[in-house]
């Protein structure tokens, strides 16, 4: 006899929540290819579509629509179990900090991954610009974080290393103005600093059109054509245009992320945290 199998539910559940396969797999750690058998398997039991798929993504079916708060409800049981039921396990608070332009598809990982594992744990998150993580984490503000750095330090893992490059839209051509109008971020984050000198040491005259705290908002300025931008290079899409010697750009330096945490002596839950973290940037 068919049966509704409660994994298949959590990857429709978070493809629905997702609006999209892949991103809705990345909720469940799974691969695209993965998550649509899943799917495939979900439908075929209960014999009927449960997404439509369009350009963009996916919406819901009717049957999917009515099976969406089943599948919310039948996984929120069987957390709630496991955390009533849960023998000992780690417990406590712990704070976690990272930055905003991660927060997307990693943090969701990372926080599924813990709360899975440990379910009687909790989970601060502080999602932001990452220059003052340090400082929070030297002070005892958090007790855990990721965040960019030029040079790795004492006591800071490496995870990744990112090149930054100059960008500017492809559908306007704006880097022959004079001066040229520049999209930055705002003065706490040092990218903005090594724009600054990459300009002034090419003697370009330049002016500032826009800063913004965040990935998103430099992104969007230089997508719209307001002026060129600084970004990692994960952050460029098709509609932008890497620019460098032969437009006047010199090189810039990379962006290195780290792991770092507010103690020498690791708890249990730390080194539980920094392993979910491992996964889910290493993967």
């Amino acid at each position: 006899m068919a049966q509704l199998e409660s994994d298949l539910l959590r990857t429709f559940l978070a493809v629905a929540e997702a609006g999209s396969v892949t991103e809705g797999a990345a909720r469940v750690f799974r691969s695209q290819s993965a998550a649509s058998l899943q799917l495939k398997r979900l439908e075929a039991t209960v014999a009927q579509p449960l997404f439509e798929r369009h350009g963009r993504g996916v919406t819901l079916t009717d049957a999917g629509r009515r099976l969406l708060p089943v599948a919310r409800e039948v996984t929120e049981r069987l957390d709630g179990a496991l955390r009533d039921l849960a023998p000992g396990g780690l417990r406590g608070r712990l704070r976690l900090g990272i930055p905003d332009d991660q927060g997307r598809t990693r943090l969701a990982r990372i926080i599924a991954t813990v709360a899975r594992s440990h379910p009687l744990l909790e989970l601060e998150v502080t999602c932001a610009l990452s220059k003052s993580f340090s400082d929070d984490l030297a002070r005892g503000r958090l007790d855990i974080a990721v965040y960019e750095v030029e040079t790795p330090g004492p006591g800071e893992e490496r995870l990744t290393r990112e090149p930054t490059v100059w960008v500017s839209a492809r559908h306007r051509n704006i880097v022959n103005i004079d001066p040229l109008p520049v999209a930055l971020f705002d003065p706490a984050c040092w990218w903005r600093d090594v724009a600054l000198a990459s300009l002034r040491q090419r003697d370009r005259p330049f002016r500032i059109v826009f800063s913004s705290h965040s990935v998103a908002g430099v992104l969007a300025a230089v997508e719209t054509g307001v002026g060129v931008g600084l970004l990692g290079r994960t952050a460029i899409g098709d509609d932008l245009a890497i620019l460098g010697e032969d437009q006047g750009f010199g090189p810039t330096p990379d962006s290195i992320l780290v792991l770092a945490t507010a103690r020498t002596e690791e708890t249990p839950a730390i080194q539980a945290m920094k392993a979910a973290i491992r996964a889910a940037f290493h993967d």
